[in-house]
């Protein structure tokens, strides 16, 4: 029996389009700098906000009406959540989704039996993958929920608690491979601490250094040949987690010898908790050749933590689509709305509202960015801000043609430095306004 009987497939309607039900920027076949929009955008559904959450917060009693959900942490009731999941997703044309393990499968009382409860939602997702052509973006294991993992997982000071974490990603691994998927996120939600009085960094660090190797040794056993991803986020619920933020990330990936496995998955939320914006992170990783993917979301800055809203903002939508552009897509990664509607929002119906809104958010951002960049105006105005390095002095420095001895040299004989130019912040925000 359907769950959503009265949604029709959504279709593009276009801009002059007042159907709630339908994409007014988001064409699919619509091609943009050489790509389709399906192409660049790779729109994912996450398992856990849209089909587990159930409206409750840490001051109330779940909200949301799920006339699918039996009540149940059966096997039998997950096996029917994962057809309503994909009978979503074909409805919203979403080509992609992403699951944690512990999301689509219960968790059983031994872990093999937990293996075993997710080898069954497994076949149900291969049946419904090979019946819709939805593809998995990209699986993970949760390993911060169940209490073992209250001092972290692969930086726990218990082994055994880092043994099962190993068990426990194998099984999620050989899944997300057997599934097809195209990527494997770690997302280390206790991997840090709340304080350093009872807390060895240095081993904690080198352990989760160890254990992400022993994930790459695996993947090549198994044939796995998809990208792994790190999900930066700089507390909570932890004090202070060690993948705290883009530049943590790709430092800790350098040092423990991981840069050519692999990439970022950047969130907007975790972007504004580290005191950064999305922008900022996505220049940052592409940069450093490490952007992989993406979360797609927002937070409300009045409150300050990590509220997971479905993204609307036409600015936020179009400083992601600049950066990602710029660094040349998002490869094998994705627009992935780790997203979930308010509580308030009670409807299934708002499910669909809400990834309608996401998905031509992130049209319209990519049109307008696309728009930016073929006028050329904002990259003219970068490139004679930095011309000095194009010629003379900058581009002999860049060549490494000069020391401090002989720079001193040059600044005495010519006395001081040619006289700045203006930044002209507010003129560049008014030319993007011109553009949205």
């Amino acid at each position: 029996m359907a769950a959503f009987p009265d949604i029709p497939k959504i279709k593009f309607e276009g801009p002059d389009s007042d159907n709630p039900l339908a994409f007014q920027y988001y064409n699919p076949d619509e091609v943009v700098e050489g790509k389709t929009m399906k192409e660049h955008l790779r729109f994912s559904v996450v398992y856990w906000h849209t089909f587990r959450a159930n409206g409750s917060d840490p001051f109330g009693a779940p909200t949301l009406n799920r006339p699918w959900e039996d009540g149940t942490d059966s096997v039998e009731n997950a096996i029917n959540r994962a057809r309503v999941a994909f009978e979503f997703m074909e409805k919203l044309d979403a080509p992609f989704y992403a699951f944690h393990d512990r999301d689509v499968a219960p968790e059983g009382d031994t872990l093999a039996q937990s293996h075993e409860n997710l080898d069954k939602i497994a076949d149900v997702f291969e049946e419904e993958q090979k019946r819709t052509g939805i593809k998995l973006l990209w699986g993970t294991a949760n390993m911060f929920s169940n209490p073992r993992f209250m001092h972290g997982a692969a930086t726990s000071c218990n082994a055994d608690v880092f043994a099962f974490a190993a068990a426990q990603v194998k099984k999620a691994m050989e899944v997300t491979h057997r599934l097809g998927g195209e990527n494997y996120v770690f997302w280390g939600g206790r991997e840090g601490y709340m304080n350093l009085y009872n807390t060895d960094m240095k081993r904690e660090m080198d352990h989760l250094g160890q254990f992400l190797n022993m994930a790459v040794d695996y993947a090549d056993e198994i044939g796995f040949k998809g990208t792994f991803l790190i999900e930066p986020k700089p507390k909570e619920p932890t004090k202070h987690q060690y993948d705290s933020d883009a530049a943590a990330c790709i430092n800790f990936l350098r040092a423990y010898g991981l840069m050519d496995r692999f990439k970022l998955n950047i969130e907007t939320n975790h972007a504004t908790l580290s005191g950064h914006t999305m922008m900022h992170e996505l220049d940052y990783a592409g940069a450093q050749d490490c952007l992989g993917s993406i979360d797609a979301n927002t937070g409300d800055l009045l409150l300050g933590w990590d509220t997971d809203q479905f993204p609307t903002d036409i600015y936020l939508t179009t400083q992601c689509m600049m950066a990602i552009l710029k660094h040349g897509g998002l490869g094998l990664g994705g627009v992935n709305f780790d997203a979930k509607v308010r509580r308030e929002s009670i409807d299934p119906i708002d499910l669909f509202y809400a990834h309608i809104g996401g998905m031509d958010a992130f049209a319209r951002g990519l049109k307008i960015a696309a728009a930016i960049r073929a006028d050329g105006g904002m990259q003219e105005f970068v490139d004679q801000r930095y011309s000095s390095w194009d010629a003379g002095i900058g581009k002999d420095i860049e060549a490494g043609k000069h020391d401090f001895k002989s720079l001193s040299e040059y600044m005495v004989n010519k006395g001081e430095a040619d006289a700045n130019a203006s930044g002209r912040q507010e003129f560049l925000e008014n030319y993007v306004n011109r553009f949205v």
